[in-house]
């Protein structure tokens, strides 16, 4: 059947049925959003040519099209035929167009009639009780259906925050029956959606963004940030009977802290930070990458020495650029060139480092970020602090 493969047949038809499927589009068009009905699908028949040449091809083409085509009691495609005239094979009536009349048509096709169902059950409870939150049926139609067991609990969550607006509560204190206490945290970033949908303005703080500005953006109790420090000169320490000054206070008590220090160490490895040697009037802070929210408030540190010691690659870098943001000030420590090149038995390879362009630097740190990012000294160069000799802390703090 000579190119018969270029002409439309029933499992291309389905195929390009179930593309609209996977992209959401049929279940969009029982929200009057996705394309319209009755659909035109693409076709391709013979040509005049084959006509001629193949006729028998032409015919089981013709047979087998018709044959997979929408019938009484049987939902599907629909096959509108033409009148062909032909010098050779005469007068005969050949597929043209093929359209589906209505979306039920279309899941009929490939098999989703129930899932079909499901959703417009889903769509038709949410219509009823919050019909504000249609339209996002409509742009996310087959997470929609992904949930369509939740919804009725969905549905439960947002009504009660309409009803509460910033209740100032954990996320866990939701008293709803039946719902179990992940249920929002599980589906944070649906709720928050529908949120936005569904409650008033004066509700929403639009400025906190992401999973992690959930809590504030809609009044929410939120697990206080907290920054742990160790007292390293315990004449200073605020509690001084304690034995070991290894302290977690939430950021709001950090920043209430006066200690009476003068300089301020920070350091991204928990051991390094366990093992940082005592020194005069000090303390040594765990970080925690990038993010220094929790010391915002702490407006003493801007009367102390800040050193900041992290990996010697482009993200350490990065995060003491962002520190600077806060502290200016703020001074690296065994994040140099010398200390980089003593060490080359310890390097590794930093995952997916950074290229763009760092403003906080000083010279030196400068020259050697702009090493490790075009690779210079390397491919991925990186050295992280854990493996620097103690030795050379002990010596650097000496200097200090």
């Amino acid at each position: 059947m000579r190119e018969s493969h270029a002409w439309t047949t029933p499992v291309q038809l389905r195929a390009h049925t179930d593309k609209l499927w996977t992209q959401g589009k049929l279940l969009a068009a029982l929200c009057d959003a996705g394309p319209t009905f009755p659909l035109r699908l693409p076709f391709k028949g013979p040509d005049s040519r084959a006509l001629s040449d193949d006729f028998a091809a032409v015919r089981a083409w013709s047979a087998a099209l018709i044959d997979g085509a929408a019938a009484p009691g049987r939902a599907g495609y629909r096959v509108v035929l033409r009148e062909v005239r032909h010098r050779v094979i005469g007068t005969n009536h050949l597929p043209a167009e093929v359209w589906l009349d209505t979306p039920d048509d279309a899941f009929a096709l490939i098999g989703r009639r129930t899932e079909a169902q499901r959703f417009r059950t889903a769509l038709a409870l949410v219509c009823e009780r919050e019909p504000m939150l249609a339209p996002w049926f409509a742009h996310r139609p087959l997470k929609a259906l992904e949930l369509a067991a939740h919804w009725p609990r969905l549905l439960d969550v947002v009504a009660w925050l309409q009803s509460r607006p910033r209740p100032g509560c954990y996320l866990r204190q939701v008293d709803l029956p039946g719902l179990d206490t992940k249920f929002i945290e599980q589906h944070q970033g649906v709720v928050a959606e529908l949120f936005d949908l569904a409650l008033a303005p004066e509700a929403i703080d639009r400025d906190a963004r992401g999973q992690v500005g959930f809590a504030q953006r809609f009044g929410f109790r939120d697990k206080p940030e907290r920054v742990r420090l160790r007292v390293l000169d315990p004449a200073v320490s605020p509690l001084p009977e304690l034995l070991d000054h290894d302290l977690a206070l939430t950021a709001a008590d950090f920043a209430r802290l006066r200690p009476a220090v003068r300089r301020v160490f920070m350091t991204e490895n928990e051991i390094n930070f366990l093992a940082f040697p005592q020194q005069p009037g000090s303390l040594v802070i765990l970080g925690a990458g990038y993010g220094f929210g929790a010391l915002a408030d702490a407006r003493w540190l801007d009367g102390c020495e800040i050193h900041y010691w992290g990996d010697i690659d482009t993200h350490g870098f990065a995060i003491l650029d962002q520190l600077r943001a806060r502290l200016p000030h703020a001074c690296s420590l065994l994040m140099d060139h010398e200390t980089l090149l003593d060490h080359r038995s310890h390097w590794s390879e930093e995952p997916k480092p950074i290229r763009h362009d760092l403003l906080r630097l000083t010279r030196p740190e400068k020259a050697l970020y702009d090493a490790l990012r075009t690779d210079a000294l390397g491919r991925r160069v990186r050295l992280e602090q854990e493996r620097i000799d103690f030795g050379r802390l002990q010596a650097a703090l000496t200097r200090l």
